[in-house]
């Protein structure tokens, strides 16, 4: 009788032995190999989101990026809600082939769309201007991707690293927004940079760590505004956390307090010589770069008037608190957040350095709770630096476990295969990607940058010429302009109570929110396609349905 037991504890043993050996060799070869696959996977992304440039033609906020970088370049400093870093990368190829200021008079914003709008159709070079301008944005990508490899060996070890970049970069709100003319790829960079930057000074306050931490602050700073409530609201809740964890005496913080001060001093000479270096130097109103403090006055102003937002089928101007968590709960692949909730568990009860990649990530969360401006999951996308990092930990640990339950391979293995499939099956749609929470009418959760920024109308207006469209009933969301580049038949503007004989389309973001601001002062108007039936998607952001002149919809 023991002897039967033993021989069947035998191949469970066996078994046993067999999957942490293959767990073994998988991490040994992440590890030994992490620098080159990092590249390959880089490589791997690089070419996905350069795949993505000519589906789609421009969103709503490029031509704006575009036409301020570009009259930075030729040295007028845009006043507004926005840093010239990312402008001045994303206007650099479009310059390069000679595009120049169209000498639109500045009024606001609007006047700075048209101008980039007639930017982009001037010489009828419009797919490669904006391919163009989408390239000088890839280079934040690669810094993103080179700041979680950093982090992850520097304070895990090189096959954290190498796995935290596989998935940072199958992330499609990334890809999404790396292969845009847009700010939101820069701030994630830098602001990655700075925090690692911030650290690697707490822990070793030279003068060469004080000058490097300075400037990549400056440089997040040039890319987006809301890193001066990011950075240190993430610092504030790693200080907190360390104090809560180790208990250092009053003594010993004032002591390094005090040997950090002269390495912070070169850090903030360095960080205001760059920040003003990227306002050209300028001086006006008793101060220098006044465009700086300008912006900084212009998005306080926003933030406290708010910004017509959309979120679950309601509309409002004043945001909601849980506005990005349900954000990161549709927007981000489910295999991805079941990782992140099993490192964010293992953080919480065994690590003494990895609530870092949590706080830093913790803390835009946190500010994202307070903001009166909620347009999208690229407001807060640095949060997945610090995510990727978590969910990379949580993977290695489980795989260094010993000894290693039996199913422990074939799990991840399952969950990375998963996030892999969710990522590839969404080419080339990673900006309207939602998991499967979402269901098929995702429009019922989230719209504008998160769905429908305007980028679908090549394939409206392909779609329209197979269909021998006479004209169509359309109000855009990107530019009204862009139809006759495009090639569109004759547009007609939409009204809301009713559709129009024949081909009527509409932008998922004017429909359920942008459009329906006219019918706040009539609530007893009802837009005609909440009535109509489901219609034909076109890509991810329009809808477009047929009417024959005897068939319109009854009210």
């Amino acid at each position: 009788m023991a002897q039967h037991k033993q021989q069947k504890r035998r191949p469970a043993a066996a078994a046993g032995s067999s999957n942490l050996g293959r767990l073994a060799a998988v991490t040994t070869f992440l590890a030994s190999r992490s620098r080159t696959i990092a590249v390959v996977l880089v490589a791997i992304a690089s070419l996905r989101i350069a795949a993505t440039y000519p589906v789609f033609n421009q969103t709503f906020d490029e031509p704006l990026h575009i036409a301020c970088g570009v009259e930075w370049l030729g040295s007028v400093v845009c006043a507004d809600e926005t840093p010239p870093l990312a402008r001045v990368a994303a206007a650099a190829g479009p310059y390069l082939l000679g595009v120049r200021s169209k000498g639109t008079p500045y009024r606001d914003m609007d006047s700075e769309y048209k101008e980039g709008a007639a930017m982009l159709y001037g010489g009828h070079r419009y797919d490669l201007t904006l391919a163009l301008a989408r390239v000088g944005i890839l280079p934040f990508f690669w810094i993103a991707c080179l700041v979680v490899y950093q982090w992850g060996k520097r304070y895990y070890g090189a096959g954290v690293a190498v796995v935290a970049v596989f998935l940072f970069s199958f992330l499609p709100p990334v890809l999404g927004h790396a292969g845009l003319a847009t700010v939101d790829m820069a701030l994630t960079a830098f602001l990655g940079t700075a925090f690692l930057s911030a650290l690697i000074w707490v822990e070793q306050p030279t003068p060469k760590h004080g000058v490097l931490f300075g400037a990549m602050t400056a440089l997040a700073i040039l890319s987006k505004y809301s890193t001066l409530v990011f950075f240190p609201a993430s610092a504030a809740l790693s200080l907190i956390w360390y104090l809560a964890a180790e208990r250092p005496s009053p003594g010993s913080l004032a002591g390094a307090a005090a040997r950090r001060i002269p390495s912070l001093a070169l850090a903030v000479f360095t960080a205001v010589a760059i920040v003003w270096a990227g306002y050209r130097f300028s001086y006006g109103g008793g101060l220098p770069a006044p465009q700086l403090f300008g912006g900084i006055r212009m998005v306080m102003e926003h933030n406290t008037g708010g910004h017509y937002a959309y979120l679950l089928g309601q509309r409002g101007i004043n945001g909601w608190w849980y506005f990005y968590p349900v954000v990161l709960a549709v927007k981000t692949p489910l295999a991805f957040l079941l990782l992140l909730a099993t490192g964010g568990v293992w953080v919480l009860r065994n690590s003494r350095t990895a609530w870092l990649p949590l706080a830093f990530s913790g803390g835009i969360l946190l500010v994202g709770l307070f903001s009166r401006i909620n347009i999208g999951v690229r407001h807060i996308l640095p949060v997945y630096v610090g995510f990727s990092l978590l969910a990379a930990l949580a993977i290695w640990r489980m795989m260094e476990l010993r000894p290693a339950p039996k199913w422990l391979g074939s799990g991840l293995a399952l969950l990375l295969i998963w996030m892999t499939a969710s990522s590839l099956w969404t080419h080339p749609d990673y900006l309207a990607y939602f998991n499967e929470l979402a269901g098929s009418r995702p429009e019922q959760i989230l719209v504008d940058s998160d769905l429908d920024w305007g980028q679908d109308m090549k394939r409206l207006a392909r779609r329209l010429r197979e269909a021998g469209a006479a004209y169509v009933t359309f109000t855009p969301f990107a530019d009204q302009g862009l139809a006759q580049e495009l090639g569109f038949p004759p547009v007609r503007a939409s009204d809301v109570p009713s559709p129009s004989p024949g081909w009527n389309a509409i932008s998922l973001t004017q429909w359920k929110a942008r459009r329906l601001r006219l019918l706040d002062t009539h609530p007893e108007v009802t837009a005609w396609p909440d009535l109509a039936g489901p219609g034909e998607r076109i890509g991810r952001g329009i809808v477009l349905w047929y009417y024959p002149p005897a068939s319109i919809p009854e009210r």
